[in-house]
């Protein structure tokens, strides 16, 4: 699932390279990717893309003078593509991977000074992206909205661990309303704070040398402080390593740069000992036992299951 540095990476992609360019046509091929229809997505058609931002782990572009935002929100399987060049044909309606295709003309506002031998910037170049969804389970959304409020999953959001306001403090405040809750559920809870997924949970509490069930409430000041510098060190790290790269080279980066997340049975980076994996009915956590839980292994549900 992309999270804030891969969805902020993309946000900087499409300023320099979607920004400033005119909606020429929006295809359709999923339609239960679309969760509005008023306004609908032909109001775009003609409407230049003024800006992209970032509201979590959704990724928002405002297109048109007094701007509708075209909010997207790419799930566990979605990623967006840039084509250029794009093809005309519209994409088959329930046929392959692709959602949404939005065709766009004309050249950007933020230069792409680079690029001047190949032509990339003229005018008539037909460029855009796709929306793609792997997967039979389907929840990649697409909105179109006069405010990106006006999305439920947005309006939602709590604080974003990249905000200035996002303080040590803040997070012991979170952390004591939290009560008994685990550190690994209240980090990936969107409402508490707007970004974290699965993967950068597990990163960050490996950084912190916590245990991903280590009660919320039970952490001493001293404690708080070093998770925040590992929540805010970690993203900070996947974002520096991202920056400047092509969205198509996202996914690559992020899946190389895990210490222990998706590395079930390798080898902890830090000492050495083997990264463990709990299961759940629809994802599973990773950490070492060694970094995280004094040596000890947690109880995998799924496991024990197996075993009766």
């Amino acid at each position: 699932m992309p999270e804030l540095p891969e969805v902020e990476s993309l946000v900087a992609f499409l300023r320099q390279h979607a920004v400033g360019r005119t909606v020429s046509r929006v295809d359709v091929a999923a339609i239960n990717a679309l969760s509005t229809y008023d306004p609908p997505l032909s109001a775009l058609h003609g409407q230049t893309v003024e800006a992209a931002d970032r509201h979590g782990k959704f990724l928002d572009l405002s297109i048109g003078p007094e701007p509708l935002h075209l909010v997207i929100h790419l799930a566990r399987a979605g990623w967006l593509h840039w084509r250029d060049p794009l093809s005309a044909v519209p994409p088959k309606m329930g046929r392959g991977p692709i959602a949404l295709r939005v065709h766009l003309t004309g050249t950007p506002s933020h230069g792409l000074a680079q690029e001047t031998a190949d032509d990339k910037t003229d005018p008539d170049r037909p460029v855009g992206f796709d929306l793609t969804e792997a997967g039979t389970q389907k929840k990649l959304s697409v909105a179109l909205v006069r405010s990106p409020d006006q999305v439920p999953g947005v309006a939602r959001l709590g604080i974003d661990p990249l905000d200035k306001e996002f303080t040590p403090e803040r997070l012991g405040a979170i952390l004591a309303n939290a009560g008994g809750r685990q550190l690994k559920g209240v980090l990936r809870d969107q409402a508490t704070i707007a970004g974290i997924g699965n993967a950068y949970s597990d990163e960050a509490l490996h950084a912190a040398r916590m245990s991903p069930f280590r009660g919320a409430s039970k952490l001493e000041p001293a404690e708080v402080v070093a998770l925040h510098a590992a929540i805010v060190g970690t993203l900070r790290d996947a974002l520096d390593r991202a920056s400047g790269l092509a969205a198509g080279d996202l996914k690559g980066e992020k899946k190389s740069n895990l210490r222990v997340h998706g590395r079930a049975g390798a080898t902890c980076p830090v000492c050495g000992d083997t990264v463990r994996e709990v299961s759940f009915a629809d994802s599973s956590l990773q950490y070492c036992p060694t970094c995280q839980t004094g040596g000890k292994p947690l109880a995998d549900r799924r496991l024990s299951r197996l075993l009766k």
